[in-house]
C-alpha cells in the first residue's frame, strides 16, 4: 500500500524534521517511540530535538569526540550494513543521507527493517529523469567527490573512507521489491515525501564562474518543473511501515506452533494438485 506526498521545496534541514512532524501527524510514529538512527551525526540530533523525541540512539561508523555529543541522546558505535542489535530491537529506525554512503545500501536497508519493530524512514536522493540529465551535464554528481573534498580529501567517501562514493539513488519500485524480498510474509505500508534541493555546494566547488550564474538562472525553472511534475524532485523519503504479524499474515500464510507455514486448505482452494 502506498501514500504519496509531496513537500513545499525546501533544503535537506528542513525536509528531515517536516517529514518526521508529517508522520506524527498521521499517527504512524509517536514521540516516545524508541529510535535508532544509522549513519547519523549532528543534523539527526537536531532533527529529533527539534521534533521532541525523547529516546534516540544515533550511531555510525564514525566515533564522535566525547561520548555526551549527541546528549540529551545516546551513541552506539554501528555499522549500517551489519548491526548487532536483535530483530525489532528498536521501534523505528531513520536515516537521512547515509545509505548512499554505504558499499551495499540494500544491506543496510534490509538491516534498518530487521531490528525496527514498527518501521523505518530513509531520506535520500530520487533517481528522476531530471537527476539524470543533471549528473550529464555536470550539475550533479555521479560520485560524491565533492564531498571528499569537503573534508580535506579524508572522509565522506564510501563507508566514510576518502574514496569517493556511487551517489546510489532510489525510486519507489526498487524499494518495495527490495522489501517485499527480504519480508515475504505481509503487505508493507509505503510513504512517499518528495521535495527539489538544488545541488548549490557541488555547483559552487566548481572553478567555471558560468555553474553559479546558471544556478540563478535555472533556479526557478526547477521550482516550477517539479511543481508540475513532483516526481522529478530530487530529495526523497521513503518510509516503511511492517505488517502485524499474524494478524496480516497473506492469506496462503499461516502460524502453527508459532512458525509461518503454508496456508494448505486456503492454497488447495485455489491451485490443482
Amino acid at each position: 500500500m502506498r501514500a504519496v506526498e509531496t513537500s513545499s521545496p525546501g533544503e535537506r534541514s528542513d525536509f528531515y524534521p517536516q517529514t518526521l512532524e508529517q508522520l506524527l501527524a498521521q499517527g504512524l510514529i509517536d514521540r516516545e517511540m524508541r529510535i535508532l538512527v544509522v549513519a547519523g551525526g549532528a543534523a539527526d540530533r537536531t532533527a529529533f530535538l527539534n521534533t521532541g523525541f525523547t529516546d534516540v540512539t544515533i550511531s555510525n561508523i564514525d566515533v564522535p569526540d566525547g561520548s555526551d555529543r549527541f546528549a540529551p541522546y545516546g551513541w552506539s558505535f554501528q555499522d549500517a550494513e551489519r548491526l548487532d542489535y536483535p530483530d525489532d530491537s528498536f521501534d523505528f529506525v531513520v536515516v537521512c543521507a547515509g545509505l548512499h554512503h554505504c558499499a551495499s545500501p540494500h544491506a543496510a536497508l534490509l538491516e534498518m527493517y530487521r531490528v525496527a519493530r514498527v518501521g523505518l524512514l530513509a531520506i535520500e536522493s530520487y533517481d528522476s529523469f531530471l537527476m539524470r540529465v543533471a549528473v550529464v551535464v555536470g550539475a550533479a554528481e555521479d560520485y560524491e567527490i565533492s564531498a571528499v573534498a569537503a573534508h580535506d580529501y579524508t572522509a565522506a567517501g564510501v563507508r566514510n573512507t576518502p574514496v569517493p562514493n556511487y551517489v546510489y539513488r532510489w525510486t519507489e519500485r526498487e524499494i518495495e521489491k527490495t522489501i517485499a524480498s527480504a519480508a515475504p510474509l505481509g503487505h508493507n505500508r509505503f510513504v512517499y515525501r518528495r521535495a527539489l534541493e538544488i545541488p548549490a555546494s557541488v555547483l559552487a566547488r566548481r572553478f567555471n564562474p558560468i555553474w553559479s550564474m546558471g544556478l540563478k538562472v535555472l533556479g526557478p525553472i526547477l521550482w516550477a518543473i517539479v511543481r508540475v511534475f513532483p516526481s522529478q524532485a530530487n530529495l526523497f523519503a521513503f518510509a516503511v511501515f511492517k505488517p502485524t504479524l499474524p494478524d496480516e499474515l497473506f492469506p496462503w500464510l499461516q502460524m502453527d506452533e508459532g512458525k509461518v507455514v503454508p496456508n494448505e486448505q486456503w492454497l488447495r482452494s485455489r491451485l490443482r494438485g
